[in-house]
């Protein structure tokens, strides 16, 4: 499918399927905020676009032969895709993730954003890694959130967003963008949910990594969430809940406006 079709599918949540061809990432300069429409008091992302990237897809399990193949991420190669984790009752990641993106992309449409899926729904597979990041980049996102929850320890519990560290040559000039994003991301996500900074990696919330192929071939201002950890019984349950989860939504909204306006 071509890269413009599957944006212009993506944009909304009409059913369809992931995967396909890997399209070419193509760089664009920043900033490169629209300007025909101008935000107003009761649509203050107008002209902004979005792109919300949940995390693995409810098909991955089933087809292995596709989400293991090896894609270039820059500095090496790793799996298209992966299943994810889940919490010890069998709620998957994929399905939190999608959730979690399907609320909070009206409340940004709300605020007058063109808000862009990296997957149509819950039943496909992948897309690759590599191909998440090429739909950010044709996009010209002003943001790219990808939405994730961890599957770390048990013991351990909390949330954290993660940063793309440098590769000179390669994302210079995203760094700083992203950085900014991301404090406004984990500063919004915990006034409005309640839940701590990670207690078992990361310092203060943030983190910077560059081993997450998502992150090293956005061109544009990009981060991870790890909502919470899935194996921490805690987290966990506030994870199943519809009612939490729509905590959640509201208040990465709110870290996205703050970062766009």
């Amino acid at each position: 499918m071509a890269l413009a079709a599957l944006a212009a599918l993506m944009s909304g949540l009409s059913a369809g399927c992931g995967g396909g061809a890997v399209p070419a990432a193509r760089e664009a300069a920043l900033p490169a905020s629209p300007t025909a429409t101008q935000p107003t008091g009761d649509r203050p992302l107008a002209g902004r676009t979005v792109v919300l990237d949940p995390g693995h897809n409810g098909g991955n399990a089933a087809h292995p032969e596709e989400i293991n193949r090896q894609v270039d991420v820059i500095n090496g190669r790793k799996a298209c895709n992966t299943t994810g984790t889940r919490t010890d009752d069998g709620y998957p990641e994929h399905a939190f993730t999608w959730d979690v993106a399907a609320r909070l992309k009206p409340i940004l449409e709300g605020m007058g954003a063109k808000v862009v899926l990296t997957r149509p729904d819950d039943k496909g597979v992948g897309p690759c890694v590599t191909e998440r990041a090429a739909i950010g980049n044709e996009a010209r996102a002003d943001a790219v959130l990808s939405i994730h929850g961890d599957g770390a320890a048990p013991g351990g519990h909390g949330f954290h967003v993660i940063t793309p560290g440098l590769l000179p040559g390669h994302n210079d000039k995203v760094i700083k963008p992203s950085r900014r994003l991301g404090r406004d991301i984990r500063d919004a996500y915990r006034a409005g949910t309640g839940m701590p900074y990670a207690t078992y990696t990361a310092r203060d919330g943030l983190q910077s990594r560059t081993d997450l192929g998502g992150l090293n071939l956005s061109k544009r201002p990009a981060v991870f969430i790890e909502c919470g950890n899935m194996r921490n019984e805690g987290d966990a349950a506030k994870m199943s809940d519809g009612a939490f989860r729509q905590r959640m939504a509201t208040a990465l909204a709110a870290g996205l406006k703050r970062y766009l306006t």
